[in-house]
């Protein structure tokens, strides 16, 4: 559609005629997320006509109207110039209705009432000022302030609870916010109480009661899945306390809000949603906040009442653990997932979770490094977990391949001997490498004193793993056999040959293992070894 044509229309103050030009532009482009340049400076006008109506007293009808054309034209980040001062900001902000809580006022204070046209002004509105904030770096510095977080936070702590899409909205910006200004982010959390403020927004979208200081009442297994709308509110509210609590919590109540946080992702992990994309979606925002949770917050997951089930371990429920690893496991089976930031999350949370906890630690040893029994085949190649995370441990994400690697050495107790066992020294080589652990030893972490038992299937085989593949392989032929002594030292000389080309065009570095079981360039290690060979002569 010609915008000339909107914008001469617009000059003509003619409500009705604006409404219909724009309602048929509206639908023409509500899927339109990418905009041709040769328009663009008709666009940056029709944002400033769109701007001077909405400033003038028009009917809700053309209200909305206009800012559904607004929310369209706020996805191309190169007309936002007139959208993105102070004053645009603070207009959408009353538009959407929120209420001054302190400070300068945005709006009068109104109710949005439910299933009219206010409400759908509101919402219109709200999803406008998401756009903008996003996408124009001027807008988060002229008006994503504390003002406007003040006036949602007091939305959403209003008596009479907004609407659904209201509260959505309300949400998503507040994340926004959270997450563009790290000032309004620590202001949310310190001065507004946001903290609180979420974990009641998630109480009410779960239906969630509390059965003692940090334990849900258990969900009931023949209850239906949460609420389409229910799910949509919880996943707002956890991006937000993600943003929130990336840092740490200064404030006297801090742990016991952050305990309240643990006990109701616990509960929250227990939950479904209405379809599997769903339920995944809500799971992995909680696995991503219960990452920032101190690691002293994490007995909060274990330490609720077990009701008979198969996931006790030593008197602990460990029922949340078993789907922590469900969910591990599934996101790994996702061969499309992005890895990096779909897998990494969970498993850093089981890492610092065995780390900490011993009983964590055990069952998930248990589940994921059961005792090895049958050696025959390579530890990476299988469906067990164990084969899996293996399969990792040489990934070509570098923070991918640290995450498992870390996760199964914590697994033995950070055991160099331990690990080597169930992944083979050629999938270890590289957290050794990192770790300075390639002569063997611990790492720094203390764990108690509980001692693996080998199967007897296992001691039997020991003695014909290859230690470098992890399982017993098949006696190979030696291709040396045939050889003459000639034979063998023209190929040693060859070999020595390809070496010092390689390493003279730099393309390698032959490298040589220091005392402390560090890597070092080999004239280095040997230069180490003769001094050290010297000084013990002379001792």
């Amino acid at each position: 559609m010609d915008l000339s044509c909107i914008l001469s229309q617009m000059e003509m103050d003619d409500e009705e005629g604006t409404s219909r030009l724009l309602q048929q532009y509206n639908g023409e482009n509500t899927r339109t997320f990418t905009f041709e340049q040769k328009e663009e400076d008709n666009r940056v006008k029709l944002c400033q006509s769109l701007l001077r109506v909405l400033e003038s007293p028009v009917g809700p009808a053309c209200q909305r109207t206009c800012l559904e054309t607004l929310r369209i034209l706020s996805r191309d980040k190169r007309v936002l110039g007139p959208v993105g001062t102070r004053g645009s900001v603070l207009l959408l902000a009353g538009l959407a209705g929120l209420p001054a809580a302190g400070g300068e006022v945005l709006a009068e204070p109104r109710d949005v009432p439910a299933e009219d046209e206010g409400e759908r002004v509101a919402v219109e509105a709200l999803k406008c000022l998401c756009n903008v904030l996003f996408n124009s770096p001027a807008a988060q510095q002229a008006g994503a302030d504390v003002r406007l977080a003040r006036g949602l936070c007091a939305r959403l702590r209003a008596a009479r609870a907004p609407p659904h899409e209201v509260r959505l909205f309300s949400l998503r910006l507040l994340f926004l916010l959270s997450a563009l200004r790290t000032d309004v982010r620590a202001s949310l959390r310190d001065e507004l109480r946001a903290l609180g403020l979420l974990t009641e927004v998630l109480e009410q979208a779960l239906e969630l009661r509390w059965a003692g200081p940090y334990e849900a009442a258990a969900p009931d297994p023949l209850a239906p899945p949460v609420a389409p709308e229910g799910s949509e509110r919880a996943t707002e509210a956890l991006k937000a306390l993600f943003n929130l609590t990336l840092s740490d919590i200064a404030m006297e109540d801090g742990a016991h809000q952050l305990r309240i946080i643990s006990a109701i992702m616990r509960h929250l992990l227990l939950l479904r949603a209405q379809t599997e994309e769903k339920t995944e979606e809500m799971h992995s925002h909680a696995v991503n906040l219960l990452s920032n949770m101190p690691v002293s917050c994490l007995d909060v997951l274990i330490d609720t009442p077990v009701c008979g089930g198969l996931d006790e371990y030593d008197g602990k429920n460990m029922e949340v653990i078993q789907v922590l690893l469900e969910f591990m496991e599934m996101r790994i089976d996702k061969q499309a997932t992005n890895y990096k930031e779909g897998l990494t999350p969970v498993l850093a949370l089981l890492t610092e979770g065995s780390r900490h906890h011993r009983d964590i630690r055990r069952y998930i040893k248990a589940q994921v490094l059961p005792p090895l029994k049958d050696v025959t085949n390579r530890p990476e190649v299988g469906t067990t977990v164990r084969n899996k995370l293996v399969r990792l441990m040489t990934h070509v994400d570098m923070g991918v391949k640290q995450s498992a690697a870390e996760f199964l050495f914590v697994l033995c107790k950070e055991s160099v001997d331990n690990l080597l066992k169930y992944t083979g020294y050629g999938n270890a080589a590289g957290l050794l490498v990192a770790r300075g652990l390639l002569a063997g030893g611990r790492g720094d972490t203390e764990y108690s004193a509980d001692e693996d038992s080998d199967t007897d299937e296992y001691k039997e085989a020991k003695p014909f793993i290859n230690p470098i593949t992890g399982h017993i392989e098949e006696p190979m032929p030696n291709p040396m056999e045939e050889m003459t002594e000639e034979q063998k030292e023209y190929e040693a000389q060859k070999l020595v040959y390809m070496f010092d080309k390689l390493s003279g065009h730099q393309l390698i570095t032959p490298m040589g293992m220091m005392p402390d079981g560090t890597l070092a360039p080999l004239q280095q290690t040997v230069r180490q070894c003769t001094v050290e060979s010297c000084s013990s002569d002379s001792d």
